[in-house]
């Protein structure tokens, strides 16, 4: 399938002045200008929810990207045999892309953090991720895939963050901190119980300052859970002094 962008990539590719071929340097700038755009996007809307991999580390990851595609694609012109017209080896232009895919693979897992709470930096690793493919795309001359992309995860950053949280409200998963030597356990199974909640994944770990972790899935038998109602309540239980929710943010 040939796109509009890569028809108009030839067209360039092919421009000269005084037999001067030019129009591939101007390929490659709008590749980087528009690499730079797109991550930037993107890396804005980490850098405003607060996440270690923000801005700067998006645009490095999308120009990078970009850059080897286009020393894969120009860096390494063929070399013909004599007047045969028969290129002396074989170039494939997607060996570096590959290594960029893994190499970008390893540092979008440095973005992932494993805590007793569960597995965080997930969705900042998948930014880091596509915003590489997004490089890529700009430095292989598809820009319209590249905008349209960005668009879509754009659309799925913000949009669908509000329907994450409203699934979360039915399954919040909530961390309780309490003082040692109390009975905590059994009266937050006895709250849930009150609200017709299961309690799942319970885990019980002793802190450095000798306070009780506790971290569990509540689960609503119904089709509503007043997961605001139960998280008071939660905190009302004694000998608690801390109550989070991991999964959404409490309003």
């Amino acid at each position: 399938m040939v796109t509009i962008d890569q028809i108009i990539a030839e067209k360039l590719n092919n421009w000269t002045i005084n037999e001067w071929p030019i129009g591939n340097v101007f390929l490659c700038i709008i590749a980087m200008v528009l690499a730079v755009i797109l991550s930037g996007v993107i890396g804005i809307e980490r850098e405003r929810r607060g996440r270690s991999a923000g801005l700067r580390t998006h645009l490095l990851v999308g120009v990078g990207s970009c850059l080897i595609m286009i020393i894969s694609i120009y860096g390494f012109p063929l070399v013909f045999k004599g007047d045969s017209g028969e290129p002396l080896f074989n170039r494939d232009v997607a060996r570096l892309a590959a290594a960029v895919v893994t190499g970008v693979g390893f540092l979008g897992a440095g973005a992932i953090m494993h805590r007793n709470s569960g597995v965080k930096g997930l969705t900042t690793a998948a930014t880091i991720w596509v915003v590489m493919a997004i490089g890529l795309a700009c430095g292989s001359m598809n820009f319209i895939l590249a905008t349209l992309s960005t668009i879509l995860i754009v659309v799925v950053l913000t949009l669908f963050r509000k329907f994450e949280n409203r699934l979360n409200k039915r399954s919040p998963l909530i961390k309780v901190n309490a003082e040692p030597n109390t009975p905590v356990v059994s009266k937050i199974l006895a709250t849930a119980q009150e609200f017709n909640c299961l309690v799942n994944d319970l885990q019980v770990d002793l802190t450095d300052d000798n306070r009780i972790e506790i971290i569990f899935l509540a689960i609503s038998k119904t089709s509503e859970m007043r997961s605001g109602e139960f998280v008071k309540a939660i905190e009302s239980i004694e000998g608690v002094t801390d109550v989070s929710v991991l999964n959404y943010h409490k309003k």
